[in-house]
């Protein structure tokens, strides 16, 4: 159906819009059918039209020059106020036609023949027309094929809104009529306050996991249910439009009004499920997002973008509902921002660099290893720590480039010092994403192997614990780099997912005890405890223990009284840039000697 609206008038003005806009592939059909007309009635003037309540546009021509006139110096509009066929034999010889501009001036019509472009709602939209500079008679075959060649133009309009405005699925108007119907408002000078609501209600990864052994039929019933039960459970008012803008993702446009808010949606789609087929049913969880505007202040794009990025913010959060806010995307368009900045000191290797924080022997005092920390000189945000950008990173393929970026420097350093008596090994941080990576550990090797360097000089430290263990693939990542001689440090024990259990899923070498353990074992009685008995368990269980985040002496006479192995922090050494520490090895080693 071509551009079903709600409302008669309403549904002409959107239907109307829609013919008059520029579409290339559908015009050079049209144009293919008008050309057709010519050649098999025998007039060599043909053309489409399109009549609006002011105007008449030529869509399509052949062998005619008009591009447009007015409604009122239209011939065509004869045919379309009286929804028959118009012939005109000789236009001088009639009564409506003789002194009319068209005829006594360019593009001199002399004949004229109209049929009226038909929707199969009943909506007349404009006119199929063959024309001369010539007189002609027209036979009933003529008119016969006329009106033949009118159906096939209204069948193509039909089916080419069925492809470009409909979703093939469910049948709703799709994202691209959204985007016109937004358009049409704008255009139309409609004022009135609008919501547009997007509402995510399929585990598409679920729905997709089926179909690998059921077939994509299931999928396809599901997501029909889903387009059938929605306006049962939301019954939406006229005006009120559904559409289907990706797969298992819907949108309504209503007014500012309305009571149907993300909110409400969310509320009344709560506990609902859909039908696969054969009896089976699929669980809906529904999270939406909201935005407000008014028509014409805002291009329909960056209305739809906006009720997106409230819904991603929605099920970011794991909330049923999000209305958008103008802090949050700025804040999402800022990361984007910084992750193309960040894409591109990686790949042009400006900007980012590695800080070195020493760790010490407890028993010794000397130095015993390094851990790899990155940091980033932002052109025009200056120096950023890791917490400003690695958590953005981590959602994105950036954080295995950044990995890749750490390890090669890494290594880089620790071939520069193959000799020197100031080498120690690197410890680099290493997320569940790398683990979970095929081959990961090979590549490790690989890279050590042709540095001509020994694994053991390159440690590996655990970030993302839960993930992890969530991981089988992350756990074999793990055990196949613990094979090759790659020592395993676990970061931050004692704080958020800490459990000794999982110490014993785990290939571990070395456990890091986090700041929030140590910090006040120097003044407060209980986190003593807590600490010496920590480090007697870690220690009966034969790991190594590094305290971090040691700041003065008296800690570090408590952990080493307390059979801690290793230590690094500020009392020791601020991260430090690769000059600046390996000024600082040298000195410290020489007055350890």
């Amino acid at each position: 159906m071509l551009m079903s609206l709600s409302g008669g008038d309403d549904c002409r003005t959107r239907t109307l819009h829609a013919l008059r806009s520029n579409d290339e592939s559908r015009d050079d059909v049209l144009r293919q059918f008008v050309r057709l007309a010519s050649q098999a009635i025998g007039i060599p003037g043909s053309f489409i039209s399109v009549l609006d309540d002011e105007m008449q546009h030529v869509k399509a021509a052949h062998n005619f020059t008009l591009t447009h006139s007015t409604r009122q110096d239209s011939l065509c509009r004869h045919a379309v106020d009286s929804d028959s066929t118009v012939v005109v034999p000789d236009t001088l010889l009639d009564s409506r036609f003789a002194d009319h501009k068209l005829i006594t001036g360019a593009p001199f019509i002399r004949f004229y023949a109209g049929v009226p472009l038909k929707s199969s709602t009943g909506l007349i939209l404009g006119t199929l027309c063959v024309t001369d500079t010539a007189p002609h008679r027209f036979s009933d075959d003529q008119v016969t094929m006329l009106k033949m060649l009118a159906a096939l133009v209204m069948s193509f309009l039909d089916a080419w809104y069925s492809a470009g405005f409909a979703d093939p699925v469910t049948g709703l108007p799709n994202r691209q009529r959204l985007i016109r119907d937004l358009q049409f408002l704008a255009t139309s000078g409609d004022t009135t306050p609008r919501r547009l609501v997007l509402i995510d209600c399929i585990d598409m990864p679920r729905a997709y996991e089926l179909a690998r052994s059921m077939g994509m039929g299931p999928v396809e019933s599901l997501l029909k249910d889903v387009a059938t039960l929605l306006p049962l459970r939301l019954r939406p008012a006229p005006g009120e439009m559904l559409y289907t803008v990706a797969t298992g993702r819907f949108a309504l446009l209503t007014r500012q009004e309305s009571t149907l808010t993300a909110s409400w949606v969310a509320n009344k789609l709560a506990g609902i499920s859909a039908d696969l087929g054969d009896g089976l049913s699929v669980a809906l969880m529904t999270h939406t997002g909201e935005a407000s505007f008014n028509t014409g202040e805002l291009p329909a794009q960056e209305i739809l973008r906006r009720a997106g990025s409230a819904l991603h913010e929605a099920i970011t959060r794991n909330v049923a509902s999000m209305p958008f806010s103008e802090a949050t995307d700025t804040r999402h368009t800022q990361d984007f921002t910084l992750m193309h900045d960040l894409a591109t000191a990686i790949r042009e290797d400006k900007g980012l660099w590695l800080a070195w924080q020493p760790k010490i022997c407890l028993h010794s005092g000397k130095p015993i290893g390094l851990e790899a920390l990155i940091r980033w000189q932002h052109p025009q945000r200056g120096e950023l720590s890791p917490a400003q950008f690695l958590p953005v990173a981590g959602q994105t393929q950036l954080l295995t480039e950044l990995t890749a970026w750490v390890t090669e420097h890494a290594i880089a350093r620790l071939a520069r010092l193959r000799d020197s008596y100031i080498q120690l090994p690197i410890t680099i941080n290493v997320s569940s994403s790398d683990f979970s990576r095929d081959g990961f550990a090979d590549e490790l090797e690989e890279k050590m192997l042709r540095a001509k360097l020994p694994v053991s000089l390159l440690g590996i430290e655990c970030l993302e614990t839960e993930r992890i263990l969530e991981s089988p693939t992350a756990i074999q990542g793990l055990e196949m780099l613990k094979l090759r001689g790659f020592g395993i440090s676990l970061d931050d024990f004692g704080t958020g997912y800490s459990n000794i259990s999982y110490l014993r899923r785990m290939p571990l070498d070395v456990i890091k005890l986090d700041r929030s353990l140590i910090s006040e074992i120097s003044s407060d009685t209980a986190s003593r405890v807590i600490a010496r008995s920590i480090i007697a368990m870690l220690k009966d269980l034969d790991y190594m223990v590094l305290a971090e985040g040691v700041e003065n002496a008296e800690t570090v006479t408590a952990l080493t009284e307390f059979g801690c192995d290793q230590a690094q922090g500020f009392f020791y050494s601020r991260p430090l840039p690769e000059a600046a520490l390996d000024e600082w090895l040298g000195w410290r080693l020489r007055s350890k000697c």
